[in-house]
Formats: C-alpha cells, structure tokens, sequence
C-alpha cells in the first residue's frame, strides 16, 4: 500500500528516502520578489531530517541578534559557500557542523532542492539530509543563539501556513510564516520548507 500523500499524512524515513531515490531535482530556481539574477552569493544550508522514534523533526535555529545577515530569524544551519568547499553538500555540512556542532558521520544526505535566490542577494541550494541522534549540538555562541525541533509533519502542512506581506526597498513583498509554538518561521527559511513539500508530494 502507498503512502498518504494528503496534507495529513506522517511522513517516515522510508519515504522520504524513496523520494529523493530518482536524484535531485532539476527544477527551476524560487525567486523571491527583489531577487536578482546576478551578483548573488553563493550559499547552502541543511535542511536536517532527525530521526525521532516520536516522528521525524527538522532541526532549526534562531540566529543571534547582532549578525549583519538575518539577525535574530529562525533559519537552517549553513553559510557561504567558501572557496576550499568541494559542493553545496560540502558547505553544507561544514556549516552545520561549525554552527551546532553536527557531526557529518550522524548525517544521511538525501539530495538537494532547487536554488533559492533571496532578495537579500544570496542564492542557496538546499541539502536534505536524515540525521541520526543524539545530536549533543554545541553552539556556536556568536551565530546560533538556539536549537530546537519542530515536526516535520507540522511544516509539510499547508495548513500550517500562512502568508505575510512587507514593505521592503519601496515595494510590497510577501512571504510566507510557519508560527511554532512561539516560534515565527518565516522568509527563506518557510519558502524552502514550502519548496520541500512540492519535492515530496507535488502540490502546494
């Protein structure tokens, strides 16, 4: 028997495996309303899958509030792409282990989601990957102020979502949100949760 695709289902590890077993996808870039083609910096984060025997988690973080980039938003462990970085995997779990201490031996890379290019100049590819606990993360204080989880179900629903509008550089922007439980996920990080759910069941 298939697995529920609908809204409402419990996703597993099998499944997900399964959905990225063809390979990565090739789809076309998101573009968020601002975004350029050119001049962007390159950029990854992972997108960590933990392996709860309560369910699948997606581990995130809030960010401290003093960074120049994004300060004090609920976003991925990753960065920019440094020249010594063999792929976006590699800077990827490089980023994740330098800002929570994640060991790449406890991460299953599954694939990449299409580019996301950000109105704030970065274009980033997603890494899905499965992680195996205990994670025993070790912070890096002057970037992550927190790690938490939050179900993986809870952020594949589109009921769970909502959208947003701003006044940014003398435009309306949307955008979307994912509140958790005191937790206000949004921007980037929602549209790759959103660009996540399309990978895995097609539809919005």
């Amino acid at each position: 028997m298939e697995e529920d695709r609908s809204a409402a289902f419990i996703p597993s590890a099998p499944w997900l495996r399964q959905c990225f077993a063809g390979g990565s996808t090739a789809a076309a870039a998101l573009v968020e309303p601002g975004a350029g083609n050119e001049g962007l910096t390159p950029a990854a984060v992972l997108m960590p899958v933990v392996l709860r025997d309560s369910g699948l988690t997606v581990l995130l973080t809030q960010r401290t509030a003093h960074l120049r980039d994004h300060a004090g938003q609920i976003s991925f462990p990753g960065g920019r792409c440094e020249d010594s970085d063999a792929s976006a995997v590699h800077t990827a779990l490089r980023e994740a282990q330098e800002e929570v201490g994640l060991d790449p031996g406890q991460v299953e890379v599954l694939g990449v989601l299409p580019e996301y290019r950000t109105g704030t100049g970065f274009s980033i590819i997603p890494v899905v990957a499965l992680v195996r606990p205990p994670l025993n993360l070790k912070l890096d204080d002057f970037e992550v102020a927190e790690a938490f989880e939050t179900p993986l179900s809870f952020l594949l629903d589109p009921a769970n979502r909502q959208r947003h509008s701003i006044m940014y550089q003398g435009a309306m922007r949307e955008y979307y949100a994912m509140p958790w439980q005191g937790y206000f996920i949004w921007g980037a990080t929602a549209g790759m949760l959103v660009s996540l759910r399309r990978f895995l069941i097609g539809a919005d």
